[in-house]
């Protein structure tokens, strides 16, 4: 999973919004805002929590002189050691904290659905956002479709043209 901290405050707005549009949820008078900044809090969190993970992994692979294709392994094994999942597992984990957030979250005054029922909300509001980088493949080969894969050019186009998609679309 690769969420981005640009699309975090648009996920829990949509979370938080889809939620009291379904009546799903009710929040106290004047706490939207608030509420939204609870769930935003939690993936921030996670994204910080990543990012150590990775820090540390990076570290270690240097100190050890492992190559790189171990780093994948390194950071989910880090990661177990420190409670946090990464890679495949982090959208459940991400979910569960989401959850607990609302649960415990003061600006909430009412939950009408199931833990399940709001687990799949969340999950297709954040898979909408996860599916970008898709997109932003599309788009970039689109734009290179007169240039052949794997060429020397495509090499130097590809991440280029990339950057620049991310960056009209506010994720970089």
């Amino acid at each position: 999973m690769h969420l981005y901290r640009k699309v975090v405050p648009k996920i829990a707005r949509d979370v938080i919004r889809t939620f009291t549009s379904q009546q799903l949820i009710e929040v106290e008078d004047g706490r939207m805002e608030e509420a939204e900044l609870d769930l935003a809090a939690v993936m921030v969190e996670y994204l910080n929590a990543e990012d150590r993970v990775a820090k540390e992994a990076r570290d270690v692979l240097a100190r050890r002189g492992l190559g790189q294709e171990r780093f994948a392994q390194l950071k989910k094994s880090i990661g177990d050691a420190r409670g946090i999942k990464v890679g495949e597992e982090g959208l459940d984990y991400v979910l569960a904290q989401l959850l607990e957030a609302l649960f415990s979250s003061k600006n909430i005054a009412e939950i009408f659905a199931e833990d399940h029922d709001l687990r799949k909300v969340i999950k297709e509001i954040i898979m909408k956002y996860l599916s970008v980088p898709e997109e932003l493949d599309r788009d970039a080969r689109a734009r290179l479709k007169n240039l052949r894969e794997g060429s020397p050019e495509w090499d130097i186009e590809y991440p280029r043209v990339v950057a620049q998609l991310k960056r009209q679309r506010g994720l970089a």
